[in-house]
């Protein structure tokens, strides 16, 4: 008999690590992009302080393209040699890192 109970007993709790599993957590990650609204302007139209900055920090860059934002911050697209890349700057000829 004690054989037959200690039997059950090995046989239930075996069955119950069977069952219990691990949890599956499903993570759901939400990215959101931002895009910030750009109006072409002049070239001619960015203001010193911004054509003295990109002159001093890239003195052989071309402006291909000049943009504004609402928060007055100026996104140029230039090309030096032989590479493009846009620059953000805001008013006041300072950087902005995007």
């Amino acid at each position: 008999m004690k054989k037959l109970v200690l039997s059950v007993a090995v046989l239930l709790g075996s069955l119950t690590t069977f069952a219990a599993g691990t949890p599956v957590q499903n993570s759901i990650e939400k990215v959101i992009t931002i895009q910030e609204e750009y109006t072409e302007i002049k070239v001619e139209e960015l203001p010193t302080a911004v054509t003295d900055a990109l002159k001093t920090a890239y003195p052989d860059a071309v402006i291909n393209k000049a943009f504004i934002n609402a928060n007055k911050e100026y996104r140029l697209d230039i090309k030096t040699g032989d590479q493009e890349g846009s620059l953000y700057a805001d008013e006041t000829g300072k950087w902005i890192q995007k």
